[in-house]
């Protein structure tokens, strides 16, 4: 986790408020390992706030061990942001994450809004979303390159897959600096084990900067009784912002 992210993390008050239809313990705590909760057709219901909780997986989504089949040119650029300690990192400069680098920021929840047509990714980081379809639409056939894709979203049993296309090439795949092209194809596969505890395993598919696809699976926490901050982005002076200076 980079300094500046450790200190927002520190730094920060959410809003806090018992939330209602959050299951809780007898003396009213959360009850994080209660069954996951569903909608009215018998899906899991992923809504609600969440967080990874370990800062490693944005330091290098391959923290565990992972081999990463680089392509030779994407190995050269990630030991280069490696060496300047990812220095050059579109976040330091107030644009954006990409996926899944967006929802491992530790400091930073997202918030996931489900409904029957489309799925919303809501980042507290700089204030962005994502739009998951799920209304049986599939990609475009021309497609402007963007920062996060254009995503589309199916059940397969209880686990909520996104198949996402049409990056740029600009992002990162995580702030350590593996990179991507903008032949960049992301499979994310989100399993909620119970109320409290989500699994996101994400297929990094792009033939232009790996030799083959490669896949990790990533926790999440749910972050009770919270609501997402405004988070304002102002050339590395977010700080000040947070603690109202």
């Amino acid at each position: 986790m980079s300094d500046l992210a450790i200190v927002i993390f520190m730094l920060a008050q959410w809003v806090n408020v018992a939330l209602p239809n959050i299951p809780r313990t007898s003396d009213g705590k959360p009850n994080l390992t209660a069954p996951a909760s569903k909608t009215a057709d018998g899906k899991p219901d992923l809504t609600g706030i969440w967080r990874n909780p370990d800062g490693r997986y944005l330091d290098n989504v391959a923290v565990n061990g992972v081999e990463v089949p680089f392509q030779p040119w994407a190995a050269a650029l990630y030991k280069e942001r490696q060496a300047t300690f990812s220095k050059d990192r579109p976040s330091g400069r107030c644009l954006p994450h990409g996926v899944p680098d967006a929802m491992l920021v530790p400091a930073t929840p997202f918030k996931i809004l489900q409904t029957p047509g489309v799925t919303l990714i809501l980042f507290e980081n700089q204030g962005r979303y994502r739009q998951v379809f799920t209304d049986g639409r599939g990609f475009p056939k021309e497609m402007q390159p963007t920062w996060l894709g254009y995503s589309i979203g199916k059940w397969e049993g209880d686990t909520f897959v996104v198949d996402t296309k049409g990056f740029n090439d600009q992002t990162w795949i995580d702030d350590g600096g593996h990179p991507h092209s903008d032949a960049y194809h992301a499979i994310e596969r989100f399993y909620r084990r119970d109320f409290g505890h989500m699994e996101l395993e994400i297929t990094i598919d792009d033939p232009k900067a790996y030799t083959r696809p490669w896949k990790v699976t990533i926790p999440f926490e749910f972050f009770p009784d919270m609501e997402l901050m405004e988070s304002v982005c102002e050339n590395e002076r977010d700080t000040p912002h947070m603690v109202g200076k």
